[in-house]
C-alpha cells in the first residue's frame, strides 16, 4: 500500500513541479503566438518527454542510486558537474517562480511584481522553517490546485475553441517553432524536474529490476498528468484568442482567465497562481539542494539553510534583472531543456557500463529512444542558441 501511495505520490511530484507559473505562463503566451498549431509543439513535447523520462526513471531505480551518485561512479567528478547543471537549472526555475510569486500577488492586491516577489520570499523561508504552516500550505494547494483544473476545464468550454482546426493541426501544423518545444520539454522534465520523481521512488524503496513495471507507469502517469492539464489550458487559451482577445504579454495566463470569467476568474486565478508559485519556490529549492547533500556532510547537516539561501538568492536575482516575469519564465524552461539532453546522455552512457549494472541490460528500444531525443533536443539547443547569439552580436 506504501509503495502504491510512492508511486502515484512520485508521479505527482513531477506533475506538480511542472505544473507551475511557467506552465501557466508559456502554455497561454505560446497559444495566443501559434494559435491551432501549438498542438503539435504539446504533442512533440508529450513525446519527448515519455522518452527522455521513461529511461531516467527506470535507470535511477535499477541502478539503485541518485542521479549525481551514479555519474560520479561512471566518471570520478562528473556526478558534481550534473549537480552543478541541475542546481543552475533549478536556480533559473526558482527565479521563474519567484516571478510567478509577484504576478500572482499583483493580480489580487495590485502590488508592482517586485514587492510581490519580496514578500513572497519572507513568505517561503516562513513556511520552510515551520512545518505545522508546510500542513495547512498543503492542504490550501490541493483545494487550489483542484479549483484551477476545474476553472480551466470550465474556461475550455466557455471560450468555445476552434477544436476540429485544433486538432488537425496538432498533427498537421501550419507552423512550427523550436523555442517552444525546447522551452515546453524544459519546463515538464528539464532541470530537477525528471529527478525528483525518481529520487522519491528510491526513498520509498521502489527499486531494482522488480520495480520496472511501476516505475514506468509512474513516469507515463506524471505525463500523461501534466499533458492534459497542457492540452485543456491550450483549449481554454485558443478559444479567448481565435475570438480576438489581446493577451497582456506580461501575465498571458491571467488575460485567459479574465476575458472567459471576468473578473472573479481573475482575482481567483492570481490566488491560484501564488499558490502553485510559492510551493513551487519550495520545491524546487529543496530538491536542488538535494543533488548537492550527498556530497558531503556538512550539506546534509546544514539542508535548510542551504535551501534558504537559495530561496534569497532565487529573489535577488529576480529582483535586480530587468525583465517581465513573462520573459523569465519563457526562458527559465528553455534553459532547462538545455540541460535536459547532457542529463540524459550521462544517464544513458552510465546504464551501458557493466562494473554499474552488472546484471541488468537496459532494451534496445529505450536505448533508442533516449538517444533519439538526446539528439533532437541537443540539435534544437543549437538552433536556439546560434538565434539569442545572432540577436546578441
Amino acid at each position: 500500500m506504501k509503495k502504491n501511495s510512492a508511486i502515484l505520490g512520485a508521479a505527482f511530484l513531477m506533475a506538480t513541479s511542472a505544473i507551475g507559473p511557467g506552465f501557466l505562463n508559456n502554455t497561454s503566451l505560446f497559444t495566443s503566438q501559434l494559435l491551432t498549431s501549438f498542438g503539435f509543439v504539446i504533442l512533440i513535447s508529450v513525446l519527448l518527454d515519455i522518452g527522455a523520462q521513461l529511461n531516467i526513471w527506470r535507470i535511477i531505480t535499477v541502478g539503485e542510486r541518485r542521479a549525481q551518485d551514479l555519474s560520479n561512479q561512471l566518471l570520478p567528478g562528473l556526478g558534481y558537474v550534473l549537480a552543478f547543471l541541475v542546481a543552475f537549472g533549478g536556480l533559473a526555475f526558482n527565479i521563474g517562480n519567484i516571478a510567478g510569486c509577484g504576478l500572482g500577488l499583483e493580480v489580487v492586491t495590485g502590488l508592482d511584481t517586485k514587492w510581490g516577489a519580496l514578500i513572497s520570499c519572507v513568505i517561503a523561508l516562513f513556511i520552510f522553517w515551520i512545518k505545522d504552516a508546510g500542513k495547512a500550505i498543503d492542504w490550501f494547494v490541493k483545494i487550489a490546485g483542484i479549483a484551477m483544473i476545474g476553472l480551466t476545464v470550465y474556461v475550455a468550454f466557455a471560450s468555445h475553441p476552434p477544436l476540429s482546426k485544433a486538432l488537425l493541426h496538432t498533427f498537421w501544423p501550419e507552423k512550427i517553432n523550436i523555442k517552444m518545444i525546447v522551452a515546453l520539454v524544459g519546463g515538464t522534465v528539464g532541470g530537477y524536474i525528471s529527478f525528483a520523481g525518481a529520487h522519491r521512488l528510491l526513498d520509498a524503496n521502489v527499486k531494482g529490476v522488480a520495480a520496472i513495471p511501476q516505475v514506468n507507469r509512474s513516469a507515463v502517469t506524471g505525463i500523461i498528468i501534466t499533458s492534459i492539464m497542457r492540452y485543456v489550458l491550450f483549449l481554454a487559451a485558443l478559444g479567448v484568442a481565435w475570438n480576438g482577445a489581446v493577451f497582456n504579454e506580461k501575465n498571458p495566463a491571467a488575460s485567459v482567465f479574465q476575458h472567459a470569467a471576468g473578473t472573479i476568474g481573475y482575482t481567483f486565478f492570481g490566488i491560484v497562481m501564488w499558490a502553485a508559485a510559492i510551493t513551487s519556490v519550495i520545491g524546487a529549492s529543496y530538491t536542488s539542494v538535494s543533488f548537492l547533500k550527498t556530497f558531503s556532510p556538512v550539506f546534509a547537516k546544514n539542508e535548510r539553510w542551504l535551501v534558504s539561501v537559495f530561496i534569497l538568492i532565487s529573489t535577488i536575482i529576480f529582483l535586480l534583472l530587468k525583465q517581465a516575469p513573462g520573459y523569465i519564465l519563457v526562458t527559465a524552461g528553455a534553459l532547462n531543456g538545455l540541460i535536459l539532453p547532457v542529463a540524459l546522455a550521462i544517464m544513458l552512457t552510465a546504464v551501458t557500463r557493466k562494473k554499474l549494472f552488472t546484471t541488468y541490460r537496459h532494451p534496445l528500444w529505450m536505448q533508442v529512444t533516449g538517444w533519439i531525443v538526446v539528439l533532437i533536443m541537443s540539435w534544437m539547443g543549437y538552433l536556439l542558441l546560434e538565434e539569442s547569439i545572432g540577436k546578441l552580436l
